[in-house]
């Protein structure tokens, strides 16, 4: 079984709302779920403060994680600004046969282990 960390679309039409749930790959976006580990609301209320809310369950999030579940892209952007996955590695690549990897955090080229100043 293939557990996946995703949303579920919740809320009314251009009002979008998902929780972000643990779900096996086969089921459906917004069917049968594991277990509900948040919420997300990209588009906050007027009377609010014009912030996006989020909420997480880390201990839940960090437990999935250690078993196994892959976050899908939306979902591992959310836990990176939250602080619970490392970023992803960005390679730029010049042409097809030469690659080089990318500083996540300053955007320096490395070249064999030295960063490279631009």
């Amino acid at each position: 079984m293939a557990v996946k960390i995703r949303f579920a679309r919740f809320g009314c039409k251009h009002r979008p709302f998902y929780r972000i749930v643990v779900a096996d790959s086969k089921f459906n976006r917004d069917g049968k779920n594991i277990e509900v580990v948040g919420h997300y609301n990209p588009l906050p209320g007027p009377n609010e403060d014009e912030i996006k809310k989020m909420a997480l369950q880390y201990d839940r999030i960090q437990y999935w994680l250690s078993v196994g579940a892959q976050p899908t892209d939306a979902v591992e952007r959310l836990l990176f600004r939250a602080g619970l996955v490392p970023p992803r590695s960005m390679v730029v690549t010049g042409t097809k046969t030469q690659g080089q990897l990318v500083d996540n955090l300053t955007g320096t080229v490395w070249d064999d282990k030295e960063p490279v100043n631009p």
